[in-house]
Formats: structure tokens, C-alpha cells, sequence
């Protein structure tokens, strides 16, 4: 067995967003019309972190819910999906967001700290592989392909291990963190269980892969498809054959289909009960992001759930109140 490393990229995104209040005069405050006592009524503040693969969808539903309740306060951090739930064992958090489903360990966790919580869908993701643009050879990728290049079992470490005729170069890997939701459901669909032990280059910010793939001709990376709408003009896709043997893009249809397997998979928000019950502000925040969640997902480049889903997840919601 080759003896490889993995190599911890730092991070370059802020990891926290904070929307503060701004004043709204009485113009405003008359042009607002049916928001005015939402506006009025919400005060105080809701700690939220996780994922960077829902950190969009978060970021905007965050920026319009300070937009409507300017005396309301909203922190988005990105720890990834294992940080966010640290932090959301530790108290320190009232929603957690995650690309993941939340591990046991985890869950006994919470049940140690005697936190009680619920889980939310709240979209739908194509978990996408892209190369450098100026890739011109790889039109596709298999499933036993994807574990040859990043399985420490594997054997191909350049691009003609991978195929005949593809060119006798190193292939540049960027992947999620070990702290990563995205890391983990790759290494479980994807590497069976293999954890990623071959050279690659790791971050918790999804931006700093697009640009390890965008700076390296030779470059192979994965994360959410938001990421790869936001650039793709600057780096391209890789089609996936799925167990069927049909070569596969993500797209929103292909998503919802199902058909882009098995790198689809739904995104999460886990909501904390004591704070719904004593916080107004995490209760009203947790409600608008179910509200604005389809939305908001598709307008950041993931795929929404059908409608009935998220009235049921309001519906609990308000049950936990």
C-alpha cells in the first residue's frame, strides 16, 4: 500500500455572517404594510452554524430576514456539518445546518446535554465533480472510477491510470474537511466506509476548492452543486455513470428524479426546542427559513422539495412552540 498524506488547506472564509439591525424610519415602516408588526414584534438574536454546503441558502434567508425584522439579529457561522454539531451539543447554537444526517454519536451526545432538537429538510443538492476548465479529455466519470482516484485502496494517481489514452499527469485532488457533511457522505457512497487517505488538499470552505480546481489544469474536486453554478464558467463539470450505467449531469430535474445517483441527497437544519420555546427570534427565523427554504435553494443553485414537505415541517414547528 502507498504511504500518502493529506495536506490541511486553511481557510479563507470568515466562517461567521453577521446581520445586524439597521433603523427604519416611519416611511419605511408605513411602506412595509402587512411585515409592520412581524417588523415591530421581533427582537433578540439566533446563533446559527454548520454546513457550507447550505450556508448559501442560509445566507440569503438570513439577509431577508433582517431585511423585514431590522430589530432582529442573525449569525450565520460555517464550522461544516461536524463543527456545527459540536457547537450545537455545546449550547452555543439554536439551529444546526448540516449536508448529513446527523451520526449516532452525535445524537448520544445531545441526549448526554439533555438537548432535545427536530430535523428539517430543507432542499435538495447534486453533490457535483469538477475539473479544471481547461480539462478537454475527462466527458465522464463511473462510480469504481471516483474510487480508484480517491480511495487509499485505489490506483490511480494520474489521469492515465484512470483511463487508456487520458494523459500521463498527476491528478490535483481538493476535497471537503474531515468536518465536512460533503466529505462524509462522499466517503460513505462513494469510498465505502475508505476514509481519503491519498495526497489531497482539504478545506472546510468549498470557495477554496473552486480554486485549488481553477489553478490547477490537472485539478479534481467535489462539493455542493451551488458552488459549481456560481463558477461555471470557470470550471467544469464531470458526468457521473450512476449504478444504471447511464452517464448522468446534475440538474434540477435529475435531482428531483433521482436519477443523478448516488451523489443526491437532501440538506438539513436541526432545530433546538428550548430555543423555539424561549427564543422568539430563533422560533420566528426557524419559521421563515422553512417558509423560504424551496426558494431560496433554487435561487443559490440547489433543488427544492415539494411544497407539501415544507408545510408539514412548519406545522411541527409551530407544534414545538
Amino acid at each position: 500500500m502507498k504511504m500518502t498524506k493529506v495536506v490541511k488547506m486553511g481557510t479563507s472564509l470568515s466562517a461567521v455572517l453577521l446581520l445586524a439591525a439597521c433603523g427604519n424610519n416611519s416611511e419605511d415602516k408605513n411602506s412595509a404594510g402587512a411585515n409592520e408588526e412581524t417588523s415591530e414584534s421581533i427582537t433578540g438574536s439566533v446563533q446559527v452554524d454548520g454546513s457550507s454546503t447550505v450556508f448559501p441558502i442560509m445566507e440569503g434567508i438570513a439577509e431577508e430576514f433582517s431585511i423585514e425584522n431590522p430589530k432582529a439579529r442573525a449569525t450565520i457561522g460555517v464550522s461544516g456539518s461536524g463543527g456545527g454539531f459540536e457547537k450545537f451539543i455545546a449550547g452555543e447554537t439554536d439551529i444546526s445546518n448540516a449536508s448529513r444526517p446527523i451520526k449516532e454519536e452525535e445524537i448520544a451526545l445531545l441526549e448526554e446535554e439533555g438537548i432535545d432538537y427536530t430535523e428539517f429538510k430543507i432542499a435538495l443538492d447534486g453533490l457535483s465533480v469538477v475539473v479544471n476548465s481547461e480539462n478537454d479529455w475527462v466527458d465522464y466519470l463511473t462510480l469504481d472510477e471516483l474510487y480508484a482516484i480517491w480511495a487509499e485502496e485505489g490506483d490511480a494517481d494520474t489521469w492515465a491510470d484512470v483511463r487508456d489514452g487520458w494523459p500521463d499527469e498527476e491528478i490535483e485532488l481538493f476535497s471537503p474537511g474531515i468536518d465536512s457533511g460533503t466529505y462524509d457522505y462522499f466517503d460513505e457512497v462513494i469510498l465505502n466506509g475508505d476514509q481519503i487517505e491519498r495526497e489531497a488538499s482539504l478545506s472546510e470552505d468549498d470557495n477554496i476548492l473552486v480554486q485549488g480546481v481553477k489553478g490547477f489544469p490537472n485539478g479534481l474536486a467535489y462539493f455542493g452543486y451551488a458552488y459549481y453554478a456560481e463558477n461555471m464558467d470557470t470550471v467544469k463539470i464531470v458526468p457521473i455513470e450512476n449504478s444504471e450505467g447511464d452517464v448522468i449531469e446534475p440538474s434540477s430535474e435529475t435531482v428531483q428524479n433521482g436519477n443523478y445517483e448516488p451523489l443526491s441527497r437532501p440538506l438539513f437544519i436541526y432545530v433546538k426546542h428550548e430555543s423555539i420555546v424561549e427564543n422568539n427570534a430563533a422560533y420566528e427565523f426557524a419559521k421563515y427559513s422553512l417558509k423560504m427554504a424551496g426558494e431560496m435553494a433554487q435561487e443559490v443553485g440547489y433543488v427544492a422539495m415539494e411544497e407539501a414537505i415544507y408545510e408539514e415541517s412548519l406545522a411541527t414547528l409551530e407544534s414545538l412552540k
